[in-house]
C-alpha cells in the first residue's frame, strides 16, 4: 500500500494526519477509550481510540480486534503526555485488514516446547526481534570489517565429497550416482582463494551431525572463515581479537536498545576492548587440575579433565570465569587438532592453533591455525588420520604450486549472538533451529 508512515518515521509527523500499516499487538479499555498498540516491524505506537471522534462504525470495529489482526490506522499524530520524546496516535479512520483468529501466543508464560513449536509465530515477539535485530547488525559488521580491510568474499560449496572437521559428523546426501556431504565447513576451498586473492572470507551455512542437546550446539548455523596468505599465528590472533572487537563495539553502538530490552548488562560488554587474554593450552590445563577446579567439576557432575585432552563445555567455563574479556588459548596438542593445522617448529607435538573462549561461560566462538604448507607434511597428517587421499588431492595441490605459510580460523555466529545478548541458549539466535531433535517448522 502506498504512502503508509512508519512507526520509526513518527517523529518527523507530530501534529500531522498519517496512515499505518501493522499487526495489533496489545488491546485495552477504559470506559469510553480504547488503546491499541500497533506494530510494523519497524517499532510499537500507541493508538488513542476516543469513542466521541470517531464514528460509531469504527468505534464497534476496534471492539472485535483480536491479538495479531491485521490493520490500517488514520489519525494525528502527537507527543504523548506520559512519556517525554515519545509519540502516539489519535486515531480517526481503522481499516481491518484481517481479523485473526485466538492468537497462540499470549502474554502469559508458555514453555520451550510450546514456543519452538511455534517459531513462526514467537519470532514476532519483542524479544524475538530485538534478537534478530543484534544479528543482522554482527552479520553486517562482519561483511563491513572484511571489505574494509580489502578481503574478498568467497562463495564455498554447501556440497562437499569429503570431511573437513571429522567424518563421525557428517551429513550424507545423494549426489546422482555418488555420495555426498553437508559442508561442515568451508576453510578447505577458501585456502585456495588466498592463493589467488591474498585475503579472503567466506560466508554461510554450516552443518554438523552432533548428537548433542547442549545449550551451545546447533545442527545447522552459520560460519564466517577468513583466510590470509602470508600470515602465521600472530598474524591470526591479532585479526581474530580486532574482529570481535570490532562486532561488539558496533553491537553497542548501533544495537543498544535492543540490548537494553533485552536486560544485558552492557558494562559487560563495554569492557571488551584488545589486546585479548592469551595462555598456552599447558597453562589452561595446569589450571584445571588445581584442586580446587578438579572438586568443582565433580560438584557439577562434569566430566574431569585430564591433560591431553580436548576442553569441555565447563571446562571453557572455569577458564573465562574471572576473564573480563575472551581468552585465547593457543598450542592444543596436535593430535587432538585436525589434520590440516601447522605444527609448532619448537615442539611439534603442539598446534599453532587458537580457540577463543567468550567470557561468562559461553565458550568457544573462535577456532583457527596456521595451516600446513608443506605438501608432504600434510600428506603424511592426512594418512596419520586416515582420511582418503583421492578426494583431498585438490586440497594437496595448493602446496604443489607456489605454497606460502597461510592462516585462518572460523566464527559461528550463533554462538557470537548468544553472547552479546546474554542469551541461555543458542535456540534463539537464529530464525528457525535445528537442533537433535527439531526439524519443524
Amino acid at each position: 500500500m502506498k504512502d503508509l508512515t512508519l512507526i520509526v518515521d513518527l517523529k518527523d509527523h507530530i501534529g500531522k494526519s498519517v496512515r499505518m500499516g501493522g499487526w495489533v499487538y496489545h488491546l485495552r479499555s477504559s470506559g469510553k477509550l480504547r488503546f491499541l498498540v500497533l506494530r510494523d516491524g519497524t517499532g510499537y505506537v500507541q493508538a488513542v481510540i476516543s469513542k466521541k471522534d470517531v464514528p460509531e462504525e469504527v468505534w464497534t470495529l476496534a471492539e472485535t480486534l483480536t491479538y495479531e489482526s491485521s490493520v490500517v490506522l488514520e489519525g494525528t499524530a502527537v507527543e504523548d503526555p506520559r512519556s517525554p520524546g515519545s509519540v502516539e496516535l489519535q486515531l480517526k479512520g481503522l481499516e481491518l485488514i484481517h481479523l485473526s483468529p485466538e492468537y497462540p501466543i499470549q502474554p502469559k508464560e508458555h514453555g520451550t516446547e510450546f514456543l519452538m513449536d511455534h517459531r513462526h509465530l514467537w519470532l514476532r515477539s519483542k524479544r524475538q526481534t530485538a534478537i534478530l535485530r543484534v544479528r543482522d547488525e554482527i552479520c553486517k559488521s562482519i561483511r563491513d570489517f572484511y571489505y574494509d580491510r580489502g578481503f574478498t568474499l568467497i562463495d564455498s560449496p554447501i556440497l562437499t565429497p569429503t570431511s573437513c572437521e571429522g567424518a563421525s559428523t557428517l551429513f550424507e546426501v545423494k549426489y546422482f550416482d555418488e555420495l555426498a556431504y553437508l559442508t561442515q565447513s568451508g576453510q578447505l576451498y577458501i585456502e585456495p582463494a588466498c592463493m589467488a586473492l591474498g585475503k579472503v572470507y567466506c560466508f554461510g551455512p554450516t552443518f554438523r551431525a552432533e548428537k548433542s542437546k547442549t545449550r551451545r550446539h546447533l545442527t545447522e548455523f552459520w560460519m564466517v572463515e577468513p583466510e590470509v596468505a602470508f600470515a602465521d599465528l600472530e598474524d591470526l590472533l591479532v585479526l581474530a581479537q580486532d574482529f570481535v572487537a570490532y562486532i561488539v563495539g558496533r553491537v553497542l553502538e548501533r544495537r543498544k536498545e535492543e540490548l537494553k530490552h533485552l536486560e544485558r548488562d552492557l558494562s559487560k560488554l563495554e569492557r571488551i576492548t584488545t589486546p585479548f587474554i592469551r595462555m598456552t593450552y599447558e597453562e589452561a590445563a595446569d589450571f584445571l587440575l588445581r584442586p580446587e577446579n578438579q572438586a568443582r567439576m565433580k560438584e557439577a557432575e562434569a566430566p574431569l579433565f585430564t591433560r591431553g585432552n580436548d576442553f569441555g563445555g565447563f571446562d571453557e567455563t572455569l577458564l573465562t570465569q574471572d576473564a573480563e574479556r575472551p581468552v585465547m588459548v593457543t598450542h592444543y596438542p596436535a593430535d587432538i587438532k585436525a589434520f590440516y593445522m601447522q605444527p609448532d617448529e619448537q615442539d611439534p607435538s603442539k598446534a599453532k592453533c587458537v580457540d577463543m573462549l567468550a567470557p561468562e561461560g559461553y565458550g568457544e566462538i573462535i577456532g583457527g591455525s596456521q595451516r600446513i604448507h608443506d605438501h608432504d607434511l600434510l600428506l603424511q597428517r592426512i594418512q596419520k588420520c586416515g582420511l582418503p587421499v583421492e578426494p583431498l588431492q585438490w586440497y594437496l595441490d595448493i602446496r604443489k604450486y607456489g605454497s606460502v605459510p597461510h592462516s585462518g580460523f572460523g566464527m559461528g555466529i550463533e554462538r557470537c549472538v548468544a553472547w552479546i545478548c546474554g542469551l541461555p541458549h543458542v535456540r534463539e539466535t537464529i530464525p528457525y533451529a535445528r537442533m537433535l531433535n527439531r526439524l519443524n517448522p
